[in-house]
């Protein structure tokens, strides 16, 4: 059981500021991908790689059917996660019994899409052989990687990343626009002192002083901060004097390493003391991180090399101001997140953070040590909130953190002294290594962690059997029973009854899976009838309901596995839960097969996908799929069964080529396989078929739990749902059906995923949606919507 929640950063960088002009570089680019299948671009830190590879991504969405995908490494230190990073990216689910490269060439064996590997420099081994294996176990798949190296593969052309052009200071500067590096500082520095731009008498200064930065951006940018309180004179006469001092007297001569750390080290002497505190402080987060996460990390003592002032401990309040400060100075930058405003430290300026860090003593472990703790609390109270109504911000937000949870636990398992604590948090996320999608990565922080821990305790009985449970997920079934039997006999020993039920679960579903269908519902009947004990996950306890209605239906007892589902179902909608209700749900759908009544069950079926989709549970789509499509042969629908075995077929093969669970399960999937080839004939069926093949997993959910009978081919650019009655709104203006939904929900303030969530369809169909109501209304803002909605009314 699970799926894969889809991050937030798995999709291209989101430009915050204007990009400067860089037709050469993007065309060189297209050119080369055009003919090649790996492209590195390479070049000095603060260059502008990233954005340049985002950008020269995004221009080429079209050309590939099955997407663009953004695979972020600056985050990780450990090359094992690099082919799981890739996976997250594409939201292919880690759950094969391969290891874990194998696993991600045989799911991306069929698909044509464009993979950007952001941050190589670091992993250059790793990601060397992420390409090499793409490149040769599959056909469609290109690759764009961003590293200051080469990776050093035959197949790989580089694409070298130059700083910014500069005009002479000297010369003829009569078009200015002609020149990236000063329409870059013009841009940034508009945005500081309102109303800047280039004129006859400030281009020179600006030349000579992007001519000073050696074009690099980075460098530009931070300079630009400092229009607040200087003008460009000033900006250019402190910048000589900077470096006159670091290179002797010969600045013309400075190397690019030392442009770029002269006007980082600017920039770091013209932050307050308490800014430095904190820029080094943040340091030690990956990735993205919200302001609780920044004041977690920055409120203890520090030893800031300064005065008393500076080595007080930082309150709250005053993390604010610092983080204020530092997104001022471009230091800090600012972002969207599924929790609200995140913040990132360009990876230059982490680097930099952590060499000021450093130099303090005591101050990077404790720091580590202080995120570690903080990433322990979010993921205990995710735990005890998950069996309630935010799942979905759960996942979220989780998957918002998962590079600083990485960091927590490689510092966790990698320091003296913290492994205990490693392990803690390893077992506290066990609902989001399973639920989420993420067993194999699960697995591997668990089983370094148990081998670090092997003291009999608590946490060990808990990591041992999540141990289990992940294992199973991923097809190791006789490995996870004897994990699972050793967290048995441990919490026994330890008279632990929360850690003895969850091990008797993960026994119970083993059991199970193994088609041993009396001894698991015995297992079940039994912790049905006992109920949860003191400290027992609800989760659990739900799941160990729902196992017990699959070995009654399965059994043929439908009576009895509708009442413990009814049961179950109650218990779920009291406390607002979805991920074990979509199971409940599924298993209400079973049970009515059992009887025979398809209606019943199709609508229950319909049901638990509403749910699964909610938080991307990727198996249990593809089971409800199977289910579905056999609701549909017994009504003699067979079209509509042969698109849902072919959008079942897709998704299963996201998953792994092997399908996955008990042979019950798969027979009954090639019994309406057979069915609805024989209804359809020799030629209607493949193309049925091949309709529901077509689609993504959106789209599949959306015609899955819809009314329409043939699903419609996902086009280029937007999709649609099939058919819609049109619906008359105002004089002149018709809206279908849909589109009155959709103008109706912008009219509440939903935002465009908003949309889709309450619709169950695609992002991209929400927007298609709301760019035809802004069209066919002749508006072109969202509010004017609403009010055209409220004179309706």
């Amino acid at each position: 059981m699970g799926g894969s929640a889809p991050a937030p950063d798995r999709q291209l960088p989101v430009e915050t500021t204007s990009f400067v002009d860089r037709r050469g570089e993007l065309a060189a680019g297209r050119e080369l991908l055009a003919r090649a299948r790996l492209v590195t671009l390479t070049g000095p830190g603060g260059v502008g790689k990233t954005r340049l590879a985002a950008r020269l991504a995004a221009g080429l969405r079209r050309t590939f059917p099955d997407g663009v995908r953004f695979v972020p490494l600056s985050g990780l230190d450990d090359p094992a996660l690099v082919p799981l990073a890739a996976a997250a990216a594409l939201d292919l689910p880690d759950r094969s019994a391969r290891p874990p490269l194998d696993a991600l060439v045989e799911q991306l064996r069929d698909r044509r899409l464009l993979l950007l590997v952001d941050n190589c420099e670091h992993l250059p081994t790793a990601c060397a052989e992420l390409a090499a294996a793409l490149l040769h176990g599959t056909t469609g798949v290109r690759i764009l990687a961003t590293s200051r190296h080469r990776l050093g593969l035959t197949e790989e052309h580089l694409l070298e990343v130059r700083p910014l052009p500069v005009p002479d200071p000297d010369g003829d500067l009569s078009a200015p626009e002609g020149s990236p590096a000063l329409a870059l500082f013009a841009d940034r520095a508009a945005a500081v002192v309102p109303g800047f731009r280039l004129t006859a008498a400030n281009r020179a200064a600006v030349a000579r002083l992007c001519h000073r930065l050696d074009g690099l951006p980075l460098a530009i940018e931070l300079a630009a901060v400092r229009m607040r309180v200087l003008d460009v004179d000033q900006l250019l006469d402190r910048l000589d004097d900077r470096y006159r001092l670091l290179t002797g007297g010969s600045p013309a001569s400075l190397p690019r390493h030392q442009t770029l750390r002269a006007a980082v080290d600017w920039s770091h002497e013209l932050c307050t003391g308490r800014e430095q505190l904190v820029w080094a402080r943040l340091s030690v987060l990956a990735g993205s991180f919200d302001l609780e996460t920044a004041e977690a990390v920055c409120k203890a003592t520090g030893g800031a090399d300064g005065g008393e002032e500076e080595r007080a401990d930082i309150r709250p309040h005053e993390v604010l101001d610092a983080v204020t400060g530092l997104v001022d100075k471009s230091v800090l930058s600012r972002e969207s997140g599924p929790d609200g405003i995140r913040y990132r430290l360009l990876d230059t300026l982490r680097h930099y953070g952590l060499d000021r860090l450093r130099a303090l003593p005591g101050e990077e472990p404790a720091a580590r040590r202080r995120q570690r703790d903080w990433m322990l609390h979010r993921a205990a109270s995710c735990e005890r909130a998950w069996f309630g109504p935010g799942q979905r911000d759960i996942v979220a937000r989780l998957r918002a953190d998962q590079d600083n949870i990485r960091t927590a636990l490689d510092f966790s398992l990698t320091t003296q002294g913290e492994r205990l604590a490693g392990l803690r948090l390893a077992g506290t996320l066990w609902f989001y290594w399973h639920a989420c999608g993420a067993p194999r990565e699960g697995r591997h922080w668990l089983d370094r962690a148990l081998a670090a821990n092997p003291e009999p305790t608590p946490e060990r009985a808990r990591g041992l059997w999540i141990a289990g449970l992940l294992a199973a997920a991923t097809h190791a079934l006789t490995a996870g029973l004897a994990l699972a039997r050793d967290a048995h006999l441990l919490a026994q020993d330890l008279d632990d009854a929360a850690e003895t039920a969850h091990a008797e679960y993960v026994i119970g579903v083993i059991t199970l899976f193994m088609d041993d269908l009396p001894t698991a519902l015995r297992h079940f009947e039994a912790s049905v009838a006992r109920g949860p004990v003191p400290g027992q996950h609800l989760s659990l306890h739900g799941l160990d309901q729902v196992e017990l209605a699959c070995a009654l239906g399965f059994l043929g007892e439908a009576d009895r596995a509708v009442e413990v589902c009814e049961a179950a179902r109650r218990m779920c909608e009291r406390h607002g839960e979805e991920w074990v209700h979509s199971y409940v749900l599924r298993m209400l759908a079973l049970a009515h097969t059992v009887c025979g009544d398809w209606p019943r069950a199709e609508h229950h079926a319909r049901q638990a996908l509403r749910l699964k989709i909610a938080v991307h549970d990727v198996i249990g789509i593809a089971l409800t799929l199977d289910l579905l499509a056999r609701t549909a042969v017994e009504q003699g629908n067979h079209e509509r069964a042969a698109a849902l075995l072919g959008a079942a077929d897709r998704t299963w093969t996201a998953i792994d080529r092997d399908r996955w669970g008990s042979a019950t399960l798969t027979s009954a999937r090639r019994d309406s396989e057979a069915r609805a080839r024989a209804g359809l004939g020799p030629s209607d069926y493949p193309r049925a078929y091949e309709r529901g093949a077509a689609l993504d997993l959106a789209h599949t959910v959306e015609y899955a739990v819809g009314d329409t009978t043939r699903p419609r081919r996902p086009t280029a650019g937007r999709r649609t749902n099939g058919r819609h009655r049109s619906t008359p709104s105002t004089p002149g203006v018709r809206l279908t059906r849909r589109e009155s939904e959709v103008a109706e929900l912008v009219a509440q303030g939903l935002a465009n995923q908003q949309i889709a969530d309450r619709l169950v369809i695609a992002r991209r169909t929400a927007e298609g949606h709301v760019e035809r109501v802004l069209r066919k209304l002749g508006f072109n803002k969202r509010s004017q919507i609403a009010a055209w909605v409220a004179a309706q009314r």
